[in-house]
């Protein structure tokens, strides 16, 4: 009687998600590649100073700045059987970060199973039922390789690729445009007058940090809750951007500002170049259809997308949506029909529209997190996400709305799988 090989699974990036998907991967007794077009694993969190194109002519992935500190708790970053080492800070920099997820990927024997510098160009259904064609350019060789894999998990991240509005007159305005993924540091904004658009939690980030150099700030946005954060003297708000001039900006009540840098932290777009058409997989407007329990491919269900909601506790919902997906492909659980995953999708959007939701906020979670978790753990039967972690979350990201100067002077202990504690509450000035 011959012996059956394990099943094969690609995993498309070595970031935080690639990572969690292929530690559950090998725990299911899988055999795992993870194809990592950098040189180091951990996805965003590695920092570089370059910025446009890397040196093989690819995009550079990263949008991380000098001197980031974590915008949520590390009581809530980590994996739910693997924390990030106690230290007094809950706001920590980057590279703690970084450090994390090497720690990781070592303890769980996910590093070996690596291949850095490897470009993932096309994927694509092949001929055996269910299988999948994976075109890989190994770049320092400059060798495009085939690979066959049983399974695929796309964990290549949503922070990469710019989204940036249209707006009349762009081509006329004089002064520098980029975008929040080409930030690296204050200090090229040095007496500058800098328009910021946007104000999630890139915008008002940045509009701060670039308040400390910049001559003035204006962060221009279309939240209707007056913000509780008191701003620097040099930061002043505006609504929405209408058009661009050749000095500036004219806005939707009619006033013009002059600004000589225009940053847009306005967001990035879903983006999967390497899928061909045939996968079955489509993205309007950052709404990425049809995908069952927003990560399995309804038309071709052994491929799964791993981390496509935000405002999350994302290490931990990478971890919960790789069980979820594993209890399938390892047939502890049945799928169920694509009609029935259709109908189980259609039903969810159709409550997000009603709830008030546009198409681009199609994975978004924010407040509602925990009822998404708790979805994927019933409907698979699996350990759900320790309620702390909703709640923490959510309160830390409501403190970073009310006061954005002192936020991450908080310090937060977990209690137990329900409760947490403030140690130090950072106050308003």
């Amino acid at each position: 009687m011959m012996n059956r090989q394990p099943p094969a699974y690609c995993i498309i990036g070595a970031g935080k998600a690639g990572i969690a998907a292929a530690r559950r991967v090998l725990e299911a007794g899988g055999q795992v590649v993870l194809f990592e077009q950098t040189d180091q694993i951990g996805g965003t969190w590695n920092y570089t100073d370059a910025v446009g194109k890397d040196k093989y002519g690819l995009d550079i992935h990263t949008s991380m700045y000098q001197g980031l500190r974590t915008n949520l708790p590390k009581e809530v970053m980590g994996f739910p059987d693997f924390p990030i080492p106690e230290q007094e800070e809950s706001y920590i920099p980057a590279e703690d970060v970084l450090r994390f997820l090497r720690s990781y990927a070592d303890t769980f024997d996910v590093t070996r199973h690596v291949r850095l510098e490897h470009h993932v160009m096309f994927v694509e259904p092949s001929d055996q039922a269910g299988n999948w064609k994976v075109h890989v350019k190994n770049l320092p060789l400059n060798k495009v390789e085939t690979f066959l894999f049983d399974f695929v998990f796309v964990c290549n991240g949503h922070y990469h690729t710019p989204m940036i509005p249209k707006y009349r007159n762009m081509q006329m305005y004089r002064g520098k445009q980029l975008h929040s993924h080409d930030y690296r540091s204050p200090k090229h904004f040095q007496g500058e007058i800098v328009l910021v658009i946007g104000a999630g939690p890139s915008g008002m980030d940045l509009a701060l940090e670039i308040s400390k150099t910049a001559w003035l700030v204006i962060m221009s946005h279309h939240t209707k809750e007056p913000f509780k954060t008191v701003f620097p003297n040099n930061l002043k708000q505006k609504p929405d951007v209408k058009e661009l001039t050749s000095r500036g900006a004219l806005f939707v009540d009619g006033t013009h500002s002059d600004c000589t840098v225009i940053l847009y932290c306005t967001g990035y777009r879903y983006s999967f170049p390497f899928l061909s058409l045939s996968s079955g997989i489509t993205v309007d407007d950052n709404c990425v259809q049809p995908l069952y329990k927003h990560c399995i491919n309804i038309n071709h269900p052994t491929m799964a997308f791993i981390g496509l909601p935000y405002y999350v506790c994302a290490a931990q919902m990478f971890d919960l949506q790789a069980r979820f997906c594993l209890r399938y492909y390892t047939g502890e659980e049945k799928l169920p029909t694509k009609d029935e995953m259709l109908a189980d999708m259609q039903q969810q959007m159709e409550q997000r529209w009603k709830e008030g939701y546009r198409k681009r906020q199609a994975h978004m979670m924010g407040p509602a997190q925990g009822d998404y978790y708790h979805d994927l753990a019933k409907t698979a039967g699996l350990d759900a996400i320790k309620p702390v972690m909703t709640k923490l979350h959510n309160e830390s990201s409501q403190r970073f709305n009310d006061d954005l100067l002192h936020f991450r002077d908080d310090i937060f202990r977990i209690v137990d799988d329900e409760t947490f504690v403030e140690v130090i509450r950072a106050r308003q000035n």
